[in-house]
Protein backbone atom coordinates (compact mmCIF):
# COMPACT_ATOMS: atom_id res chain seq x y z
CA UNK A 1 0.00 0.00 0.00
CA UNK A 2 1.90 3.03 -1.09
CA UNK A 3 0.99 6.08 0.96
CA UNK A 4 1.22 9.84 0.37
CA UNK A 5 1.76 12.62 2.83
CA UNK A 6 1.52 16.24 2.89
CA UNK A 7 0.88 18.95 5.39
CA UNK A 8 -2.73 20.60 4.40
CA UNK A 9 -4.51 23.72 5.81
CA UNK A 10 -2.57 23.02 9.19
CA UNK A 11 -3.07 19.36 9.16
CA UNK A 12 -0.50 16.09 8.39
CA UNK A 13 -3.05 14.51 6.06
CA UNK A 14 -2.43 11.09 4.23
CA UNK A 15 -3.97 9.36 1.19
CA UNK A 16 -4.12 6.03 -0.26
CA UNK A 17 -5.79 3.89 -2.65
CA UNK A 18 -7.76 5.18 -5.98
CA UNK A 19 -11.06 5.88 -6.84
CA UNK A 20 -14.35 7.91 -4.97
CA UNK A 21 -12.85 9.39 -1.86
CA UNK A 22 -13.66 8.08 1.69
CA UNK A 23 -12.88 11.35 3.85
CA UNK A 24 -12.29 9.42 7.78
CA UNK A 25 -12.59 12.51 10.00
CA UNK A 26 -11.61 11.27 13.68
CA UNK A 27 -12.87 11.78 17.26
CA UNK A 28 -12.13 14.00 20.48
CA UNK A 29 -8.60 13.59 21.48
CA UNK A 30 -7.80 10.73 18.54
CA UNK A 31 -6.11 10.39 15.28
CA UNK A 32 -6.38 8.98 12.35
CA UNK A 33 -4.24 5.87 12.79
CA UNK A 34 -7.35 4.80 14.59
CA UNK A 35 -8.95 3.99 11.20
CA UNK A 36 -5.83 2.70 9.62
CA UNK A 37 -7.44 -0.86 10.31
CA UNK A 38 -10.89 -0.32 8.96
CA UNK A 39 -9.68 1.75 5.90
CA UNK A 40 -7.70 -1.37 4.73
CA UNK A 41 -10.31 -3.75 4.91
CA UNK A 42 -10.78 -6.01 1.63
CA UNK A 43 -14.73 -4.37 1.24
CA UNK A 44 -13.07 -0.81 1.26
CA UNK A 45 -11.04 -1.83 -1.82
CA UNK A 46 -11.85 0.50 -4.70
CA UNK A 47 -11.85 3.40 -2.91
CA UNK A 48 -9.18 6.13 -2.31
CA UNK A 49 -8.84 7.31 1.77
CA UNK A 50 -7.82 9.92 2.95
CA UNK A 51 -7.02 10.41 6.51
CA UNK A 52 -6.24 13.96 7.70
CA UNK A 53 -5.25 14.50 11.87
CA UNK A 54 -7.18 17.27 12.74
CA UNK A 55 -4.91 20.73 14.05
CA UNK A 56 -3.69 19.76 17.72
CA UNK A 57 -4.00 15.98 17.34
CA UNK A 58 -2.12 13.40 15.87
CA UNK A 59 0.85 14.56 13.87
CA UNK A 60 -0.22 18.27 12.72
CA UNK A 61 0.46 21.03 14.46
CA UNK A 62 -1.01 22.88 17.92
CA UNK A 63 -2.67 25.88 16.85
CA UNK A 64 -1.51 28.59 18.89
CA UNK A 65 -5.46 29.14 20.39
CA UNK A 66 -7.88 26.14 20.09
CA UNK A 67 -10.65 26.73 16.94
CA UNK A 68 -13.91 26.62 18.14
CA UNK A 69 -16.32 23.01 16.40
CA UNK A 70 -18.31 25.57 13.77
CA UNK A 71 -14.89 27.57 12.86
CA UNK A 72 -13.53 24.08 12.39
CA UNK A 73 -15.86 22.58 9.91
CA UNK A 74 -15.63 25.81 7.96
CA UNK A 75 -11.95 25.52 7.97
CA UNK A 76 -12.16 21.63 7.19
CA UNK A 77 -15.07 22.83 4.42
CA UNK A 78 -12.62 25.32 2.60
CA UNK A 79 -10.38 22.30 2.40
CA UNK A 80 -12.67 20.28 0.60
CA UNK A 81 -13.21 22.42 -1.39
CA UNK A 82 -10.49 22.17 -3.95
CA UNK A 83 -11.84 19.04 -4.94
CA UNK A 84 -14.57 16.73 -6.30
CA UNK A 85 -16.73 16.18 -3.51
CA UNK A 86 -16.23 13.07 -0.95
CA UNK A 87 -17.72 10.99 1.27
CA UNK A 88 -16.92 12.14 4.78
CA UNK A 89 -16.56 9.10 7.92
CA UNK A 90 -16.24 10.57 10.88
CA UNK A 91 -16.02 9.23 14.37
CA UNK A 92 -17.49 10.48 17.53
CA UNK A 93 -16.55 14.18 17.02
CA UNK A 94 -16.17 13.96 13.53
CA UNK A 95 -19.44 12.82 13.34
CA UNK A 96 -20.64 15.81 14.46
CA UNK A 97 -18.27 17.65 11.98
CA UNK A 98 -19.28 15.76 9.11
CA UNK A 99 -22.93 16.39 9.74
CA UNK A 100 -21.54 20.27 10.04
CA UNK A 101 -20.07 19.99 6.81
CA UNK A 102 -22.48 18.66 5.24
CA UNK A 103 -25.21 21.34 6.41
CA UNK A 104 -22.68 23.93 4.38
CA UNK A 105 -22.59 21.81 1.02
CA UNK A 106 -19.12 21.11 1.41
CA UNK A 107 -19.58 17.26 0.57
CA UNK A 108 -22.01 14.61 -1.57
CA UNK A 109 -22.79 11.99 1.33
CA UNK A 110 -21.53 11.47 4.81
CA UNK A 111 -21.16 8.41 7.52
CA UNK A 112 -21.40 9.45 11.18
CA UNK A 113 -20.29 6.84 13.39
CA UNK A 114 -21.05 7.41 17.22
CA UNK A 115 -21.30 10.76 16.95
CA UNK A 116 -22.65 12.52 19.99
CA UNK A 117 -26.80 13.53 20.32
CA UNK A 118 -27.14 14.18 23.36
CA UNK A 119 -25.83 14.40 26.88
CA UNK A 120 -26.12 10.90 27.41
CA UNK A 121 -23.10 10.40 24.87
CA UNK A 122 -20.83 12.76 26.50
CA UNK A 123 -18.52 10.12 28.20
CA UNK A 124 -15.22 11.81 27.39
CA UNK A 125 -16.36 15.12 26.60
CA UNK A 126 -17.99 15.59 30.01
CA UNK A 127 -15.54 14.58 32.02
CA UNK A 128 -13.27 16.83 30.61
CA UNK A 129 -15.47 20.08 29.88
CA UNK A 130 -15.75 19.58 34.15
CA UNK A 131 -12.64 21.41 34.67
CA UNK A 132 -12.00 24.55 34.03
CA UNK A 133 -9.34 24.78 31.57
CA UNK A 134 -6.72 25.72 34.35
CA UNK A 135 -7.11 22.93 36.21
CA UNK A 136 -7.61 20.41 33.05
CA UNK A 137 -4.10 21.75 31.95
CA UNK A 138 -2.48 21.23 35.18
CA UNK A 139 -3.88 17.69 36.22
CA UNK A 140 -7.20 16.50 35.07
CA UNK A 141 -5.84 15.43 30.97
CA UNK A 142 -3.37 13.39 33.06
CA UNK A 143 -6.03 11.74 35.29
CA UNK A 144 -8.47 11.09 32.16
CA UNK A 145 -5.40 9.74 30.35
CA UNK A 146 -4.59 7.36 33.60
CA UNK A 147 -7.93 5.76 33.76
CA UNK A 148 -8.10 5.33 29.98
CA UNK A 149 -5.19 3.23 30.28
CA UNK A 150 -6.38 1.16 33.09
CA UNK A 151 -9.64 0.61 31.72
CA UNK A 152 -7.76 -0.41 28.43
CA UNK A 153 -7.30 -3.42 30.28
CA UNK A 154 -10.58 -5.37 29.65
CA UNK A 155 -11.53 -3.00 26.53
CA UNK A 156 -8.95 -2.87 24.10
CA UNK A 157 -9.77 -0.27 22.04
CA UNK A 158 -9.04 2.14 24.80
CA UNK A 159 -5.31 1.65 24.57
CA UNK A 160 -5.42 3.02 20.77
CA UNK A 161 -7.14 5.61 22.65
CA UNK A 162 -4.81 6.46 25.20
CA UNK A 163 -2.30 6.58 23.10
CA UNK A 164 -3.50 9.15 20.24
CA UNK A 165 -4.43 11.44 23.63
CA UNK A 166 -1.08 11.62 24.89
CA UNK A 167 -0.50 13.16 21.32
CA UNK A 168 -3.05 16.24 21.76
CA UNK A 169 -2.96 19.67 22.67
CA UNK A 170 -4.68 19.89 25.79
CA UNK A 171 -6.32 23.42 25.35
CA UNK A 172 -7.86 21.73 22.00
CA UNK A 173 -9.11 19.08 23.54
CA UNK A 174 -10.96 21.00 26.47
CA UNK A 175 -12.17 23.53 23.89
CA UNK A 176 -13.53 20.72 21.67
CA UNK A 177 -14.79 19.14 24.71
CA UNK A 178 -16.62 21.91 26.12
CA UNK A 179 -18.13 22.23 22.21
CA UNK A 180 -19.37 19.15 22.22
CA UNK A 181 -21.12 18.83 26.10
CA UNK A 182 -22.92 22.21 24.85
CA UNK A 183 -23.91 21.27 21.20
CA UNK A 184 -25.17 17.78 22.85
CA UNK A 185 -27.28 19.59 25.66
CA UNK A 186 -29.84 20.98 23.00
CA UNK A 187 -30.46 17.34 21.33
CA UNK A 188 -30.69 18.98 18.27
CA UNK A 189 -28.42 16.88 16.26
CA UNK A 190 -30.56 14.32 14.92
CA UNK A 191 -33.09 16.30 13.34
CA UNK A 192 -30.25 18.05 11.88
CA UNK A 193 -28.49 14.66 10.53
CA UNK A 194 -32.35 14.07 9.48
CA UNK A 195 -32.75 16.99 7.60
CA UNK A 196 -29.43 16.87 5.51
CA UNK A 197 -29.96 17.87 1.59
CA UNK A 198 -27.40 14.96 0.68
CA UNK A 199 -27.34 11.07 1.83
CA UNK A 200 -26.57 10.01 5.13
CA UNK A 201 -26.09 6.97 7.13
CA UNK A 202 -25.95 7.35 11.34
CA UNK A 203 -23.76 3.74 12.57
CA UNK A 204 -24.24 2.85 15.85
CA UNK A 205 -22.56 0.72 18.36
CA UNK A 206 -25.11 -1.16 20.54
CA UNK A 207 -25.18 -1.45 22.99
CA UNK A 208 -22.46 0.42 24.04
CA UNK A 209 -21.99 3.15 21.63
CA UNK A 210 -24.43 6.27 22.11
CA UNK A 211 -27.34 5.77 24.98
CA UNK A 212 -30.31 4.38 24.46
CA UNK A 213 -31.75 8.03 24.56
CA UNK A 214 -30.08 9.31 21.72
CA UNK A 215 -30.78 5.72 19.69
CA UNK A 216 -34.72 6.99 20.11
CA UNK A 217 -33.86 10.46 19.04
CA UNK A 218 -32.58 9.06 15.61
CA UNK A 219 -35.99 6.80 14.89
CA UNK A 220 -38.19 9.84 16.17
CA UNK A 221 -37.01 12.35 13.88
CA UNK A 222 -36.57 9.82 10.69
CA UNK A 223 -32.68 9.54 10.41
CA UNK A 224 -31.36 7.00 8.37
CA UNK A 225 -29.12 4.68 11.03
CA UNK A 226 -28.27 0.93 11.44
CA UNK A 227 -26.92 -0.48 15.41
CA UNK A 228 -24.18 -2.80 15.12
CA UNK A 229 -23.87 -5.24 17.68
CA UNK A 230 -22.40 -6.29 19.71
CA UNK A 231 -20.11 -3.29 19.55
CA UNK A 232 -19.70 -0.18 21.86
CA UNK A 233 -17.99 3.41 20.94
CA UNK A 234 -15.38 2.21 18.05
CA UNK A 235 -17.89 0.22 16.29
CA UNK A 236 -15.06 -0.09 13.40
CA UNK A 237 -13.01 -2.24 15.42
CA UNK A 238 -15.54 -4.17 17.72
CA UNK A 239 -17.17 -5.18 14.57
CA UNK A 240 -15.02 -4.52 11.50
CA UNK A 241 -17.09 -7.21 8.79
CA UNK A 242 -19.92 -5.74 9.56
CA UNK A 243 -18.95 -2.42 9.53
CA UNK A 244 -16.97 -2.09 6.47
CA UNK A 245 -20.06 -3.97 4.45
CA UNK A 246 -22.25 -1.32 5.95
CA UNK A 247 -20.16 2.10 4.62
CA UNK A 248 -19.24 0.52 1.21
CA UNK A 249 -23.21 -0.26 0.32
CA UNK A 250 -23.77 2.96 1.77
CA UNK A 251 -21.13 4.58 -0.17
CA UNK A 252 -22.25 2.61 -3.58
CA UNK A 253 -25.55 3.75 -3.29
CA UNK A 254 -24.94 6.95 -2.70
CA UNK A 255 -22.38 7.44 -5.48
CA UNK A 256 -23.37 9.87 -8.44
CA UNK A 257 -25.18 8.54 -11.02
CA UNK A 258 -23.73 8.13 -14.69
CA UNK A 259 -23.86 11.77 -16.61
CA UNK A 260 -25.26 13.03 -13.25
CA UNK A 261 -24.21 16.06 -12.33
CA UNK A 262 -22.09 17.18 -9.12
Amino acid sequence: MATSWSVEHGMTVRRWGAGPELVWIHGLGESSVSFDPIAQHPALVGFAHVLPDLPGYGRSPWPDAPTALEPLAAHLATWLAARRPALVVGHSMGGVLATLLAERGAVRAIVDIDGNLSPGDCNFSGVAAAYGLADFRAHGFAAMRDKVYRDGVTAPPLRGYHAAMCNASPDVFHGHATDLVAMSAVEDLAPRLAALRVPALYLAGVPDGICAHSRDLLARHGARWLGIEPAGHWVYLDQPDAFARAVANFAHSAAPRAGAGH
